[in-house]
């Protein structure tokens, strides 16, 4: 399945029902009347997160989204049935954007989460209800309120306790593999995760879902390499995990340059709690490790933890630093929202 975090999408709500011009002809009714019902309420646009989705591909071929218009009212003052709700479902993450990026609109942090964007517009008068002492057989109608149309942004934040960041073959996919159950690329070349990956690792009667999104790079804020648009997936995360690779040229100013990017990016990436580890120290000796662990911790000014992703050196420090700081898990039932009436449309790429 390919990945999309973005995706541009119209929706239109219903427009509601025309209402309806009728007289009564009853036998032995004297006096008709005038009878005809209002117009049924168009059809809104509802968007609900649902588990099981994780990407938005299926928003690139189906991009336009319309509710169903309300039904015309009738005589014998009927009222015209209401439109049907048109449920669209997205991953959980996914928020709600205006067209121009500048408003969110909606943020779907929860699963069952169920939003109403825009309302279907009501139906229009029947004729019976223009009706006064002076005007006995009105022929006016209403033709039904017109419903709301807009083209909206969707944009996937992954939600992850954890997220790892550092640059590329810093060993962010090869410390995921082991430790979750996640099947990340792994290879000896710049850039080999270009997309977002999700875990669930247990540790000690834990478990808590570990982000790796692609290496940043200096200069990533402006656009090089892959740049930062990625750093959105770990903007939920409670915890970043900071690998270093230990064969660099300059671990500490390797450090740095992340740091940079995450301060550049903004939405507090650099005020989250942050568990610095050396990976690749499988391969160094006591003595370099030692070196190399305190020059990265005065230049980061935290304590740094020796790591090997592939031995699996030091891993249980790790996971322990990174369970202390996401906390204990929360409990909870999902919010599966309110029952409609209607019984709605619903749109889902499942």
């Amino acid at each position: 399945m390919h990945f999309l975090d973005q995706a541009k999408i119209f929706v239109r709500s219903g427009t509601g029902g025309p209402g309806a011009v009728s007289f009564r002809r009853e036998k032995f009714i004297e006096y008709g009347g005038p009878d005809g019902g209002d117009g049924g309420k168009g059809g809104d646009i509802v968007f609900e997160a649902v588990p099981g989705l994780n990407t938005l591909i299926d928003f690139r071929y189906t991009q336009h989204f319309r509710a169903q218009r309300g039904k015309g009212g009738a005589g014998a003052n009927r009222t015209g049935g209401g439109g049907r709700d048109l449920v669209i479902k997205v991953p959980v993450g996914t928020q709600v954007i205006s067209e121009d990026k500048e408003h969110v609109l909606l943020d779907f942090t929860k699963a069952g989460q169920r939003e109403v964007f825009l309302r279907g517009g009501d139906g229009g008068r029947g004729n019976a209800s223009y009706k006064t002492s002076t005007n006995r057989a009105p022929r006016q109608h209403g033709t039904g309120w017109p419903g709301d149309e807009a083209w909206v942004w969707l944009r996937l934040k992954l939600l992850a306790d954890a997220g790892l960041v550092g640059l590329p073959n810093a060993g962010k996919s090869t410390f995921i593999n082991r430790v979750s159950n996640a099947k990340a690329k792994v290879g000896d070349y710049a850039f080999t995760t270009t997309r977002p990956q999700l875990g669930v690792v247990s540790h000690k009667g834990r478990e808590f879902v570990l982000a790796d999104i692609p290496g940043l790079i200096e200069g990533a804020a402006e656009g090089a390499g892959i740049g930062d648009r990625f750093l959105g997936h770990i903007e939920r995360c409670k915890v970043l995990l900071h690998l270093v690779d230990a064969h660099g040229d300059d671990p500490a100013a390797a450090y740095r340059i992340v740091r940079d990017e995450l301060e550049a990016y903004g939405a507090g990436l650099v005020a989250k709690p942050e568990v610095i580890a050396l990976n690749k120290v499988d391969l160094l000796d006591d003595e370099l490790t030692d070196a190399l662990s305190a020059e990265l911790a005065e230049a980061s000014g935290a304590p740094v933890l020796p790591l090997s992703g592939a031995t699996g050196a030091g891993l249980e420090a790790v996971l322990d630093r990174l369970v202390e700081a996401i906390g204990p898990a929360e409990g909870g039932v999902p919010d599966t929202g309110e029952d409609s009436s209607e019984e709605p449309v619903e749109w889902s790429p499942l």
